[in-house]
């Protein structure tokens, strides 16, 4: 039976315009408003759209980019479990090369009617992606919460790692050891958690290290978050003279040691390496790597607590929870090499401060 909405707009006492918005999951609409409109549709008989039907008290849907990175099956895990233990049941929604979209994904998962849903590492850590979908999902009625990435203009909370801290964290650490030339191995410039990663990085390197700016600025290279990227950006700062480098994931630091070892170097005797994250197996590396810990735990269990809040009715403030890293230092770091770690950065691989 086709819903006239005049009919419908009458029973609720509200617009055909706002029925319609309803109908369409538009935003706009109060929750007040928008219970009449599906209790009116429920009393003249008529069927709701498969997106309006009640919402599943036992699903939540988790939305990772992939499942190769291990950093993305560890925090599944732990966003699992805590889901179990409230009694719900996860439903893992991955992205990949040439399938399913975020957008495509979240539809997906609100058809079947989820309670909620978790982002991991999503759209919202994109500067340059189009923040209006999440205000579209809110308008479904659907809670979600992100984590690893903020927007301003989306409301939610967010959890995130500290990532200045962590990459003062590994400066610290190198400038310890007598390195000089520290460079940085890390994702696209237009990611949240890269730009912050930076603007710690550079802070740490002109502090520490005495750089200028457009020096500190200078030792950093982007690249893809798999092996192949780390091992692109690694080589061309050790080409630049770099003794040590920081990699925004572990799966870049195992790049970047072999790119030290095309080279004929030693890692950490020729060059100290620093991953990110502190995967699963990552201590069982040829050499274990020293890594900064995201704390994995804290930050999923933080993000299904704000999840179950906002499904309980309690709407968590649009806020960002920070939660600190940790350095784990293993055998990919050591004191830097006698005449590399002090030579000056205004020499040798210093000469060509814009690039390597």
């Amino acid at each position: 039976m086709t819903a006239r909405l005049a009919d419908i707009a009458a029973q609720a006492g509200v617009s055909e315009a706002t029925v319609s918005r309803v109908l369409n999951g538009k935003p706009g609409v109060s929750p007040a408003t928008r219970e009449s409109v599906l209790a009116a549709l429920d009393l003249l008989g008529y069927e709701r759209p498969v997106r309006l039907r009640q919402r599943s008290a036992g699903l939540v849907g988790l939305i990772t980019p992939e499942l190769e990175n291990p950093i993305f099956p560890a925090f599944a895990q732990v966003i699992g479990q805590a889901l179990t233990r409230q009694g719900y049941t996860p439903v893992l929604a991955t992205q990949t090369p040439g399938g399913s979209t975020e957008d495509e994904l979240t539809e997906m998962l609100v058809d079947r009617g989820v309670a909620g849903i978790i982002f991991v590492s999503g759209l919202h850590a994109d500067t340059t992606a189009d923040m209006q979908r999440y205000e579209q999902l809110r308008g479904k009625g659907v809670p979600f919460v992100m984590i690893n990435g903020f927007s301003p203009e989306v409301r939610a909370p967010f959890v995130s790692p500290d990532d200045r801290a962590a990459m003062r964290l590994a400066v610290t650490h190198l400038a310890s050891l007598g390195h000089e030339r520290v460079g940085l191995a890390l994702g696209p410039a237009r990611f949240v958690p890269v730009q912050r990663k930076i603007e710690g990085f550079t802070a740490s390197l002109q502090e520490q290290l005495g750089f200028s700016r457009s020096e500190a600025e200078g030792m950093v290279r982007h690249s893809l978050y798999t092996l192949e990227g780390g091992q692109a950006a690694a080589s061309s700062l050790i080409d630049r003279g770099c003794t040590a480098v920081v990699c925004a994931s572990d799966m870049m630091a195992l790049g970047a040691i072999r790119a030290a070892r095309q080279r004929g170097l030693d890692v950490p005797g020729d060059v100290s390496v620093i991953g990110f994250d502190d995967s699963p197996l990552i201590a069982f590396t040829d050499p274990p790597l020293t890594t900064i810990r995201q704390p994995v735990t804290a930050m999923g269990q933080a993000a299904v607590r704000a999840l179950l809040e906002e499904i309980g009715g309690t709407p968590a403030p649009h806020s960002e929870f920070v939660f600190l890293p940790e350095l784990v230092v293993r055998g990919s770091t050591a004191s830097a090499p006698q005449g590399r770690g002090s030579v000056s950065r205004r020499t040798g691989g210093g000469r060509d401060q814009t690039g390597g």
